[in-house]
């Protein structure tokens, strides 16, 4: 994999103020870590979202700053509770002979038979698991090909991972990341519907409206109040 580089700047304003960055097509950032004083930086949104799809969160980037160049980590990036765009960053420096822990994302490949041809749903319970190892030698990601998946008993396990011994996997071997689950028979599915049904009935709040005669109004359906008459007042006397 190429090395990925993002430029940096220091950035001089902060708090409400970051806004006028964000129109402008910056995003705020913070470097801090190991032998690192913390720094606030600003980085081109543009290319920071370019940087953060091929890296992810488990991927060394060359973070330059002033010509110097750091290896990091993309630590952590707040979205917009909205629009889902990174409106923060958080780069940490890491120590290249210290080991750390960081969580690998899974990507499944391939075709499960179970699910193809038996009808099955594949059942994916990890999307990411947590190793230990230098930043050097961090996956960028672990490949899982489902199309072992054969039959509804068949599962792939942590132990089937086929991983560096460079990199210890903090997880239990015989933990289950895919399986596959039958269809479900008419019965089922029937059995299924009728306990949804019921579920919804006893949501608090929730009333069958009473059935209302062609032409008539619902009872619930107040009538709007008389206005009162005006009453006109007797002149004061003179």
């Amino acid at each position: 994999m190429e090395q990925i580089a993002i430029q940096a700047t220091k950035r001089e304003v902060s708090g409400k103020r970051v806004k006028s960055l964000r129109t402008a097509g910056k995003l705020p950032a913070v470097l801090y870590g190991h032998n690192t004083k913390t720094t606030q930086l600003e980085v081109s949104e543009k290319d920071f979202a370019k940087a953060f799809k091929q890296a992810g969160e488990s991927t060394l980037v060359n973070l330059i700053v002033d010509g110097k160049s750091q290896a990091v980590l993309i630590h952590d990036v707040q979205n917009h509770y909205l629009h889902d765009h990174p409106i923060h960053v958080d780069f940490y420096a890491v120590n290249m002979t210290e080991k750390l822990k960081v969580h690998v994302p899974l990507h499944f490949v391939g075709v499960a038979e179970a699910v193809k041809a038996l009808g099955g749903t594949l059942v994916k319970n990890l999307s990411e698991i947590e190793v230990e190892c230098l930043p050097g030698d961090i996956p960028h990601s672990f490949e899982i090909d489902i199309s072992s998946l054969n039959t509804f008993e068949d599962a792939i396990r942590i132990s089937d991972i086929k991983v560096s011994d460079k990199v210890q996997i903090l997880a239990r071997p015989e933990e289950v990341l895919v399986t596959t689950t039958p269809p479900r028979s008419d019965e089922e599915m029937k059995a299924l519907e009728e306990k949804v049904t019921e579920d919804v009935t006893k949501v608090e709040g929730v009333v069958k409206p009473e059935p209302v005669a062609e032409g008539a109004e619902p009872a619930d359906k107040k009538a709007a109040p008389e206005k009162p008459e005006k009453v006109e007042k007797a002149p004061k006397a003179k």
